[in-house]
């Protein structure tokens, strides 16, 4: 096995791990140099370096929060770092004097969660479904990445699973996440408004009775009152899971996976938001690939996204050697 430097961006935090034949090294953190695109490139200079710890390397695997040209490695479109539009593959290879392979975050977290904990290959095809503020997706397909034709596959957020259609279908609006898709109904962005509303429409509740005191209430007040035995506040959290849920079945739908992982932040919700959300997608799956695909909650956890970019420049490596 080559030695490889992993590499997770996002919009709060910079991690990086080492991978060799001895598995994974210690986990090296920062928080995002965000003010501009030199400064973070040199920041990923800088943790490379760490997470090497004056052991040589073979490549490095970069995810970001981005949609990547993967065969120039250009970042074609970011929101949280500023690096669009940068040749990102190309830039930092030149600095480190390394191949270098650039992926999108939520891609490279399908490739770890298709691995077991001996990194060992577990699924063939698999979908991952990332929960957080907004809604990311990746798709591994017969071991390998699904990329699409520019490199932007796996956007399953994007999917619609409540447009109005009758008597007309409505108009798309300016600004995504476009209502009606899975990341405006089942984002924690989601589970924060349902939140909000259950706390107005019952004010004795628990979640009432916290926004009576003026703090406001988030997604992660709904999940923790559910735990306690609230029943309005686990209302709110099913209502969210069962919009995942049909996002699930799309997903199986399309892809007939043999797994669909549940990772992001909202995976923290446990079995509260994977039964219900895995009860409600059998039910909108075709009969004919019911009871097939595994769906579950992410193995890998706030690692599986250096460890899949790890993975990635494992497996480009050797797609270059032979």
């Amino acid at each position: 096995m080559s030695t490889v430097i992993g590499i997770d961006v996002g919009g709060t935090k910079v991690a990086a791990t080492l991978l060799g034949p001895g598995g994974m090294g210690q986990h090296k953190q920062q928080p995002t140099a965000l003010h501009s695109g030199e400064a973070l490139i040199d920041q990923l200079v800088e943790i490379v370096g760490e997470a090497a710890g004056g052991t040589s390397y073979d490549a490095v695997g970069i995810g970001v929060p981005s949609i990547v040209r993967f065969a120039t490695g250009e970042i074609a479109a970011s929101t949280n770092i500023p690096l669009k539009g940068v040749p990102l593959r190309a830039v930092l290879g030149q600095r480190l004097g390394v191949p270098v392979f650039v992926d999108n975050d939520a891609t490279v977290a399908a490739l770890a969660e298709a691995h077991d904990e001996q990194l060992q290959p577990a699924a063939r095809n698999l979908v991952m479904i990332t929960v957080g503020t907004g809604i990311g997706g990746g798709i591994v397909i017969d071991g390998r990445i699904f990329r699409g034709g520019s490199g932007g596959a796996g956007e399953l957020g994007m999917t619609l699973i409540g447009l109005a259609c009758e008597p007309d279908v409505q108009a798309p609006g300016e600004h995504f996440p476009q209502p009606g898709s899975v990341e405006a109904l089942a984002s924690g962005t989601a589970l924060d408004r349902l939140t909000r509303a259950a706390a107005v429409e019952w004010p004795d509740s628990a979640l009432g009775r916290l926004a009576a005191t003026g703090r406001p209430v988030l997604g992660a007040d709904a999940v923790a009152a559910a735990r306690d035995g609230d029943e309005y506040a686990a209302a709110a959290v099913r209502r969210w899971a069962h919009a995942l849920g049909v996002g699930i079945a799309n997903a199986i739908n399309t892809f007939d996976p043999d797994e669909v992982v549940i990772g992001g932040g909202g995976a923290a919700a446990g079995e509260l938001l994977l039964e219900p959300a895995a009860a409600f997608a059998a039910g909108y799956v075709h009969p004919g690939l019911q009871g097939r695909a595994r769906v579950r909650l992410a193995r890998w956890g706030a690692t599986a996204g250096v460890l899949g970019a790890a993975l990635l420049a494992v497996h480009e490596l050797q797609l270059v050697n032979h």
